[in-house]
């Protein structure tokens, strides 16, 4: 049986905002001890506020056990809707509050481990900037739901973005697979999807968790057997300079080493995909201010210090400065 905020707003008294509250804060955490202590409140208190709410929704939200927390299909259906009636809540109280320019208000932010000095002077910077902000940066292989998981805010390089987040574009680039002079030397030189098959494939994971089973040749996927797997691209790099095979790789990464004949592009025309790196984020109509506040500050800065340091090739189009785009994943439109 499905669950849907018309269930919710058929009951006949309101929910309560510290009830709601301190669901959300269970599922942002994971533990009913770490909700508690962000609340400050003692851990039976919570416990009594969770269980006022599932007997008002007559549902279980979440099951405990002395070990895991785990949401159910109603409590997601819940979460969902909660996450923004809080974050409308705090926004209200925010304005009401705010008596000058200066942002407050709680950050999480998801990022991958591998990324450049100049983007975490960004971030430190940035936290510098907004002292009243209380910032949480979280690095990690893994592609955080940022509905369920409780993320404001994540920094994706990629091609594929989830269909109800807003992606901001700090700057483009493409997927291309690259190899040694030496290692092409010794191989061959593939020129088909059958060649391919035939050669070492070093291998990323597929949205940092499972080791990759294909590429995209000439806009399909085409899967091969790898012999090497890693997500750090700047391994992968590596690799495919110490001759171990064909690497697919951002093109961001290997600019300079093709231009200097280190690395030989390899079926340049057809094995190729196109990426960019952004910031992602849920489409509300209310976007809390230190959310706004980080948004805006990458946008201005990030772009100019990414696009130096990798300078565009000839077959890439130049990255814009300065001018972010703003991209809605379901349907293209502008908002402000």
């Amino acid at each position: 049986m499905g669950y849907s905020c018309y269930n919710v707003i058929q009951m006949e008294t309101p929910l309560d905002n510290l009830e709601l509250l301190a669901f959300a804060k269970a599922v942002e955490s994971r533990s009913l001890s770490r909700a508690a202590a962000e609340l400050r409140v003692p851990r039976a208190t919570l416990s009594r506020r969770l269980a006022r709410l599932e007997a008002h929704l007559g549902a279980r939200l979440l099951l405990r056990t002395t070990r895991s927390l785990t949401i159910t299909d109603a409590g997601e259906a819940l979460y969902r809707h909660a996450r923004i009636v809080l974050d409308a809540v705090s926004e209200a109280e925010a304005c009401i509050r705010r008596s000058d320019d200066t942002v407050r208000g709680n950050l999480r932010v998801s990022l991958p481990p591998v990324i450049s000095p100049a983007l975490v002077d960004l971030l430190a910077e940035f936290a510098g900037a907004h002292p009243q902000v209380r910032f949480q940066a979280h690095f990690s292989t893994r592609i955080v739901d940022l509905h369920r998981d409780g993320y404001d805010v994540a920094l994706r390089a990629t091609s594929h973005f989830e269909p109800d987040l807003v992606a901001r574009t700090l700057v483009r680039f493409h997927f291309i697979a690259v190899a040694a002079p030496a290692y092409l030397a010794a191989h061959g030189t593939p020129t088909s999807v059958r060649d391919l098959r035939h050669h070492r494939c070093l291998m990323g994971f597929a949205r940092g968790e499972l080791p990759e089973t294909q590429w995209t040749v000439a806009g399909r996927k085409v899967q091969l057997e790898g012999v090497f797997f890693c997500n750090s691209p700047s391994l992968l790099v590596r690799a495919a300079e110490r001759g171990l095979g064909i690497a697919v790789v951002p093109s961001l990464a290997v600019d300079s080493r093709l231009e200097r004949g280190e690395l030989v592009a390899v079926m340049p025309g057809v094995l190729r995909a196109e990426g960019r790196i952004a910031l992602v984020y849920p489409e509300r109509e209310l976007i809390a201010p230190p959310v706004r506040a980080f948004v805006d500050w990458m946008l201005a800065r990030a772009p100019k210090v990414l696009t130096p340091a990798f300078p565009p090739t000839s077959d890439r189009a130049p990255a814009s400065r300065g001018k972010a785009t703003r991209t809605r994943v379901t349907r293209l439109r502008r908002r402000r």
